[in-house]
């Protein structure tokens, strides 16, 4: 039967039938892994917002003596389409990747398993503690749909 609200225990099944905790020791390892996916994602959203700064950045902005990586993510990959870039493309497949891990982690969320919601609460705040919160960049995200960014 399917818990419908937070509950303490190490019986859980996470995401598929066959991860089923029925010991301390994996439980204790099932919760490692949110943690560890949790800063992951941290981590893939970090690199994607990188990314779109980089491959948004003109050529203009360069100064003289440095190299501009701008042209490589500009080449077209199909010939008809304009909008059609690697950079683009590349930033798209980041942003799915993101996306599937950040869906994952809130069906995770949804065991209503308290070790498991804490798991992943402090994965997030780890994850954004070591890649997001650096004071080098003042990044304004407008356009990430996920609830658990």
């Amino acid at each position: 039967m399917m818990h419908m609200t937070f509950y303490w225990g190490r019986n859980v099944t996470l995401l598929f039938d066959s991860w089923k905790t029925d010991t301390w020791l994996t439980y204790a390892l099932t919760l490692i892994a949110c943690l560890i996916f949790s800063v992951f994602y941290q981590y893939m959203e970090d690199r994607r917002l990188r990314f779109k700064l980089i491959s948004s950045s003109s050529a203009s902005n360069t100064t003289d003596g440095a190299v501009d990586a701008t042209p490589l993510l500009k080449t077209k990959v199909f010939a008809g389409g304009s909008r059609w870039t690697v950079g683009r493309v590349a930033g798209s497949v980041l942003f799915g990747i993101n996306s599937a891990i950040g869906y994952f982690l809130m069906l995770a969320v949804m065991s209503f398993n308290g070790g498991v919601f804490v798991a992943i609460i402090v994965g997030l705040a780890v994850g954004y503690l070591l890649f997001r919160s650096g004071d080098d960049e003042q990044v304004v995200v407008v356009d990430n749909p996920c609830a658990c960014a």
